[in-house]
């Protein structure tokens, strides 16, 4: 089996998908590159994509929408990852931030923080669509003012469940490493 790289827009989601990917895909070689931010990210795919000198290693390009059209930013990066010869490269946008993953866990998140009261947030109808909340990492230091986007990745990490999240995005990037790699989803 090829190993993954996963391209992604930032530290925090290298943390967590470096603790996360290990334990939903024993099986799985990965090598995560972080960014700093959109604008590099979206610079790094037609000289690494090109580059690379490891022909069977696959990608995988993540980064977030952040407000904006999630099909219209996954085809414009997808259309950067053909031209640099690589049609073949996953590309998944998380809805809107990282930390909507999060909120798709709720029983994670507040066993992980320490906040009971996070358990019952997908009854509020804010809440019941985690890829939905507008601004997610601001949500979460409002509920929990101690949050820290690298801690909060590091322990979410180990705790977060493919089952019973709720994230349309994070259920999409699990589902396509899983047919990418030809593994088995977890359970």
């Amino acid at each position: 089996m090829s190993r993954l790289v996963f391209l992604l827009e930032e530290p925090s989601i290298k943390v967590l998908l470096e603790a996360l990917l290990p334990r939903l895909f024993p099986a799985l070689d990965i090598l995560c590159i972080a960014h700093e931010g959109k604008s590099d990210l979206e610079k790094s795919p037609p000289r690494k994509l090109k580059a690379w000198n490891r022909p069977d290693d696959r990608f995988v390009v993540i980064r977030d929408s952040d407000g904006k059209d999630c099909k219209a930013l996954k085809a414009a990066l997808a259309e950067i990852c053909a031209e640099a010869g690589r049609d073949d490269t996953l590309v998944r946008i998380v809805c809107q931030e990282l930390e909507a993953w999060y909120f798709g866990d709720p029983d994670t998140l507040a066993n992980v923080l320490g906040e009971p009261s996070l358990r019952n947030l997908s009854a509020k109808a804010a809440y019941r669509d985690p890829d939905a909340i507008a601004k997610p990492s601001r949500e979460l230091v409002k509920l929990c003012p101690a949050f820290q986007k690298i801690d909060g990745a590091r322990r979410m990490a180990h705790r977060l469940s493919y089952t019973r999240n709720r994230s349309a995005s994070f259920r999409a990037l699990v589902e396509g490493i899983a047919r990418i790699s030809s593994l088995s989803l977890p359970t």
